[in-house]
């Protein structure tokens, strides 16, 4: 037994009482219900409530570790951070002898202004009753944070440094509290590590003491010295991502364990270089506290040393003291937000449809939904496409077997999921995700509209939609219809065997029921997918041309892309050059190429039609056009000027510029997707619209990859604009079949808010970045709408 073990274990063995007395746990409706001197933010409130992803900051930074305002501005930078990652900030601090957990903007700066709250005190467990009886302000220490968080059910925390054993422990016993209360509280703390003024490793002897996991984040088990990526000492444990990382605070919790966990975040790598400048300054400053004395004050020696540490190195490190705790932050979100969908899945196991639960039928839980929805505003978004139950099976691995269990012909022991789907549903979730992310007041600006049967896939599409927060009142029973359903048998390797699609019910919807339900809302934006009849499409774009209503028409699938040309075949004559029958199309390259050949070469003969030709003479491509695009057909496909990774020669050698110029007298906007290529945007703007859009005054651009090209009437406008994808590593890719729809939901989320938003350029770049935010969030998650989507206005 080593002499921290010796010493520690009569503080670590229980009383024979104590072994009689289970410590209950506290929870904080229980602290509330007795009157606890406790104010939870609003937003941290509504988060909690819904399982969505909180972390925990502390303030003795903001309070005792930083000079102000460099404090401050950490402060602030660290909750945008936790944001940037999909999660909600809340910092917890004691302002008039009551504990925030989360702070308003007016209260973080009252404890960071020190200058003029010099009375604010350093809270660790000892000091909480006081202070708080008292009326004291206070900054969190990691121990008072860890009891907080607790106590809220918040189940990651971020911070710079953890406390841990002094130098000279073992004549002092000076050992920090933040150790002991990893062993209460059921919390992740994520550090850079234990500050470099400790003697780090007898505080992971302690922690091992202790049962705490030491848990190292990153490409190898070396444990970070605060300034420093390595201490010297190894961590038992390591992870380098965030769901491996949740996973470990997950299992846990599942199995009752009551103690937390120690992430180690090695400061980013461009700060290691000072790392031993700084460490130097460490040593030095040390030495100092322990002939002045400061070393034997307590709490107040780590505040004096930090401080003495930044004037021994002219200040270099605050600026590495910023960076680590914006790094920790930043690690944290994702650390949170990836155990909130840990924690959602356990709620939402694979079920079998013998096991729906009985409810009133579809028809009666529509209706009551819509009376439910009576006092709602009329929605602004009317998404009109299949909302569908998907079924997939798929077989185990068989031990010793060679390849993906393929042609078994028989049942294998495997996993069966049933889950709401369907690219209307998928779309009109993820617009209402974003929607809602903005404000609360948005949750009945969207509505989804599709036909059920009355059948329990019917009841569970309705309590599925619920779930989510959509409203329901767009769901029209088809009596003696079946609810859409697609049944998909995967082998053990993910790929497909084989399965059915019954999706009839979309194709039987009369029009005349949709447009019922249009006039009760009156939208701005139509969405239309391409599930539905040739005849109910041409109905619904006839619908909203007389009635000045934007329409968006997302093509599904190949052979259905063209599902819209008799619609637009319909609408050609009343049309006008400024507006096309088709505001917006988002076709992918596939389904491009395939609505071209068909413009040009089906019965309908789109493209020898007066309309098509007049547009065409309007735009006044020429010579100058064409050169603008092969310039841009040779920059990179990808971020940045190296081509060797693949250029744009495609949107020439392949046609899809052309393709898409053509196209465009039909459909306004056209953003093409190009896969790991990237989109594109090709749009007209005419008319009076042309002359005083924003687009008037900008350029061709090659390096900023668009093409501005302007008619000599000065009357038309086309714009072509290249948008580099965003790159996922395949090995975090998750799922594929949910992504286009987050994008699509995501335009759609945005064009309600801001329909002019193809019309100015930077509108126009915010566009395209949400969207593609959006559709990697839901590459990364198993569900076929990432419920990140939820925050992506916190970005």
């Amino acid at each position: 037994m080593s002499f921290l073990q010796r010493r520690a274990a009569p503080l670590l063995r229980p009383s024979t009482a104590s072994l009689r007395c289970k410590r209950q746990t506290s929870s904080l409706a229980a602290a509330l219900k007795d009157h606890a001197p406790i104010d939870v933010h609003p937003e941290v409130e509504e988060a909690l409530a819904h399982g969505r992803p909180v972390v925990a900051l502390e303030t003795t930074i903001v309070t005792h570790g930083m000079p102000y305002p460099a404090n401050l501005e950490t402060a602030r930078s660290v909750e945008s951070n936790v944001r940037k990652a999909g999660a909600i900030p809340a910092t917890i601090g004691l302002i008039e002898g009551r504990v925030k957990i989360g702070l308003e903007p007016h209260e973080l700066e009252r404890l960071a202004d020190v200058r003029k709250n010099t009375s604010v005190v350093k809270l660790s467990r000892r000091d909480i009753g006081p202070a708080i009886a008292l009326k004291r302000d206070g900054g969190t220490t990691c121990s008072a944070t860890l009891i907080f968080s607790a106590l809220a059910g918040i189940k990651v925390f971020s911070t710079g440094g953890l406390g841990g054993v002094h130098r000279g422990a073992e004549s002092t016993m000076d050992i920090s509290a933040d150790l002991h209360e990893l062993t209460r509280c059921p919390v992740g703390l994520v550090s850079a590590g234990v500050k470099s003024i400790l003697d780090i490793g007898r505080t992971l002897e302690y922690l091992e003491t202790l049962g705490v996991p030491v848990v190292s984040y990153g490409p190898t088990d070396d444990f970070p010295a605060f300034y420093s990526r390595r201490s010297g000492f190894k961590s038992p444990w390591r992870v380098e991502d965030p769901v491996s990382a949740a996973r470990v605070l997950h299992t846990q919790k599942q199995i009752g364990m009551s103690n937390g966990a120690l992430f180690a975040v090695p400061i980013p790598e461009e700060y290691e270089a000072v790392g031993q400048e700084l460490q130097r300054a460490v040593e030095q400053a040390v030495l100092e506290s322990e002939a002045n004395g400061v070393s034997r004050r307590g709490k107040e020696a780590t505040p004096w040393l930090l401080k003495r540490v930044g004037e021994l190195t002219a200040g270099k490190s605050l600026a590495s003291n910023i960076a680590l705790i914006e790094n920790t932050a930043l690690v944290g979100g994702q650390i949170a937000v990836a155990y909130s969908q840990l924690a959602k899945e356990r709620h939402t196991k694979p079920s079998h449809p013998h096991v729906v639960q009985s409810s009133p039928s579809p028809a009666a839980d529509a209706s009551s939904a819509t009376t439910k929805v009576e006092e709602l505003q009329p929605a602004k978004l009317v998404i009109v496409g299949s909302a569908a139950v998907d079924i997939t099976a798929r077989a185990d691995p068989v031990p010793g077997a060679t390849g993906s269990n393929n042609n078994l012909h028989t049942t294998a022991p495997g996993v069966v999921a049933l889950t709401a789907g369907g690219v209307g549903r998928n779309v009109a979730e993820a617009a209402h995700r974003i929607l809602t992310s903005y404000s609360k007041d948005h949750s009945s600006v969207t509505a989804l509209v599709s036909p059920i049967g009355d059948d329990p896939f019917g009841q569970l599409l309705v309590s599925e939609t619920k779930q989510v927060g959509l409203r329901t009142d767009g769901f029209i029973n088809v009596s003696k219809a079946r609810t859409a359903v697609c049944n998909m048998v995967l082998d053990s390797a993910g790929g497909l065997i084989g399965g059915v699609a019954d999706m009839d019910v979309i194709r039987t919807l009369d029009a005349a029921k949709i447009i019922d339900v249009l006039e009760k809302h009156s939208p701005n934006l139509l969405a239309m997918d391409a599930n539905m009849s040739h005849e109910t499409l041409k109905s619904l774009v006839l619908y909203a041309n007389k009635r000045n209503i934007r329409t968006f028409f997302e093509p599904t699938s190949v052979p259905k892309s063209t599902a819209i040309f008799p619609a637009v075949a319909a609408a050609l004559n009343a049309a006008s050059i400024e507006q096309a029958p088709v505001t917006f199309a988002t076709p992918n390259v596939l389904e491009l190429a395939h609505m071209y050949r068909e413009a040009c070469a089906s019965p309908l003969e789109l493209t020898a039609h007066r309309y098509w030709w007049q547009v065409i003479d309007e735009m006044g491509l020429g010579p100058e056009f064409r050169m603008e695009l092969d310039q841009l057909a040779r920059r990179s496909a990808f971020d940045g000027d190296d081509v060797r990774t693949g250029n744009l020669s495609f949107l020439v050698d392949n046609g899809i510029a052309q393709m898409a110029i053509n196209l465009l007298p039909f459909f306004q906007h056209l953003v093409i997707k190009c896969g790991e290529r990237g989109l594109i945007a090709a749009f007209r703007v005419s008319g009076e619209q042309a002359v005083s859009s924003a687009w008037a005054t900008h350029s061709s651009n090659v390096f900023a990859r668009q093409i501005v090209a302007r008619s000599r009437s000065g009357r038309s406008v086309v714009v072509f604009k290249h948008f580099p994808a965003v790159q996922v590593a395949e090995d975090k890719i998750v799922n594929v079949t949910g992504a286009g729809d987050s994008l699509v939901g995501s335009m759609l989320a945005t064009l309600t808010q801001n329909p002019t938003a193809f019309e100015e350029p930077e509108a126009l770049d915010g566009l395209v970045a949400q969207a593609q935010l959006a559709a990697v969030y839901t590459l990364q998650s198993e569900h076929a709408v990432s419920p990140r989507l939820s925050t992506l206005a916190d970005l």
